[in-house]
C-alpha cells in the first residue's frame, strides 16, 4: 500500500525490456545513437512540432533548470507558483543553473491566476538597475497539489507573459497525467497555447530515469547543449536514456500508464469520499490527492504499513494532519481497496 510518491513504483516491463535490448554491441555516445534519433522524431510527431529540438536528461530538476536557464539570464527573475517544484524541491538549482536569477512567487496557491501574474510582473522590472529584470513564467502541469490548468487558463497566462515579452516554461513532470485528464493533444497544451519550452516527464510514469526537454524555439538548442554539458547532465552512454524514451512513447505507453495512475486515484478518491472524517483539500484531477484526516487515523494507517507523506501537522501533537496520497500506474486495485478498508475501519 504505497501512496507516498509515483517515484516509488517499478519500471514498466516494456521500458526495462528496451534497456536490456539496448545493452548489446556498440553505438554512438553523447546522444549520437540511432535510438535518440528515433526518440526525437517520436516526440516531434507527438507534439506536431517538426522544428522542435529535443534533448534528454535523467532528472526533472535538470530538465527544469537547464530549460529555464536558456530563457533566463542571471539578472532576471522567474515567475512561478509558491508550490512549484523549482521553488520547494530543487534546492536552489534554478538559481544555480541560471547563475543567480531569482524566483518571484506568484499568488498564494498552486495555480497562478492571470490577475496575480500581471501584478507580479508589473511589480518587477521597474527598479532598473537595482532590481531584477522580468524573466520567464514557469507553469506546473499538473500542479504540485494535483490540480490542472485548463487550456483556456494556460492561454490566458501565456498571453499575460507574451504581452510583456516573456517566454513560458512548463514543468511537465506529470504531463501525461494532465493530458489524459484534459483529453487534449500535446500541441494544444503546449506550443499552440504559448509554451516555449517543456520538461516532459517520464520517470514518474513508468521509466527508470529519463526526462525530455522540448524546445519549441529551435534557436535555443545550441545554448541548451552547452549548458547541459557544462552542468554535467550529458550522458556518455546516452543510449540508455534514449531506449527508455523510445519504449515510453511506443504504442502510446506513456498515455496508458498515465491513465492507469489517474484511474487508480479515482478509485481511491471515490472510496475516501465515503469516510466522514476525511476531507479533500483539493479535488484530485490527476493521480495525487491532499487530505485532512484525524491524527488517530494517520497513526493507525501508518501502523498497518501504509506509505504516505504527512505534509502538515504532527500525529503526536495535532488533532488533524494533512497528508498526500499519490498513485502510480502499477498499484493493484486490491491494495487500494485494502487501504480503504483500513481507513474506514
Amino acid at each position: 500500500m504505497y501512496f507516498g510518491s509515483d517515484n516509488t513504483g517499478p519500471v514498466h516491463p516494456a521500458v526495462m525490456e528496451a534497456l536490456v535490448a539496448a545493452n548489446t554491441g556498440f553505438t554512438g555516445s553523447y546522444g549520437a545513437d540511432p535510438l535518440m534519433d528515433q526518440a526525437r522524431n517520436q516526440l516531434r510527431d507527438i507534439f506536431d512540432a517538426p522544428q522542435a529540438e529535443v534533448f534528454l536528461v535523467a532528472t526533472g530538476t535538470a530538465a527544469n533548470c537547464l530549460g529555464l536557464a536558456c530563457h533566463c539570464p542571471p539578472t532576471h527573475t522567474i515567475f512561478c507558483s509558491p508550490t512549484a517544484h523549482i521553488h520547494e524541491d530543487e534546492c536552489n538549482a534554478p538559481e544555480f543553473y541560471t547563475s543567480g536569477a531569482k524566483l518571484t512567487l506568484v499568488g498564494p496557491d498552486d495555480k497562478i491566476s492571470p490577475q496575480a501574474l500581471t501584478r507580479a510582473i508589473e511589480a518587477e522590472g521597474n527598479r532598473f538597475p537595482h532590481g531584477p529584470a522580468r524573466g520567464p513564467l514557469s507553469l506546473t502541469q499538473a500542479t504540485e497539489r494535483g490540480q490542472i490548468y485548463t487550456l483556456d487558463e494556460i492561454r490566458a497566462l501565456t498571453a499575460v507573459a507574451k504581452s510583456h515579452d516573456l517566454s513560458v516554461h512548463m514543468d511537465g513532470a506529470r504531463f501525461g497525467n494532465a493530458l489524459v485528464a484534459l483529453g487534449c493533444t500535446p500541441a494544444e497544451m503546449t506550443w499552440r497555447a504559448g509554451v516555449d519550452v517543456l520538461s516532459f516527464g517520464g520517470t514518474k510514469n513508468g521509466c527508470m530515469g529519463v526526462e525530455a526537454v522540448i524546445l519549441f524555439d529551435p534557436a535555443r538548442a545550441t545554448e541548451f547543449q552547452l549548458r547541459r554539458k557544462r552542468g554535467a547532465h550529458l550522458f556518455s552512454k546516452h543510449r540508455y536514456l534514449s531506449a527508455q524514451m523510445v519504449a515510453y512513447l511506443a504504442d502510446d505507453l506513456w498515455l496508458t500508464t498515465a491513465k492507469q495512475a489517474n484511474d487508480n486515484m479515482a478509485r481511491l478518491a471515490a472510496g475516501l469520499r465515503k469516510i466522514p472524517s476525511v476531507a479533500f483539500d483539493y479535488e484530485p484531477a490527476v493521480n495525487m490527492a491532499f487530505l485532512t484526516i484525524p491524527s488517530a487515523l494517520a497513526k493507525r494507517l501508518k501502523a498497518e504499513g501504509t506509505a504516505f507523506n504527512i505534509m502538515q501537522g504532527s500525529p503526536d501533537t495535532d488533532d488533524a494532519v494533512t497528508i498526500r496520497l499519490v498513485t502510480d500506474w502499477s498499484i493493484a486495485a486490491a491494495d487500494i481497496d485494502r487501504f480503504l478498508a483500513l481507513a474506514a475501519g
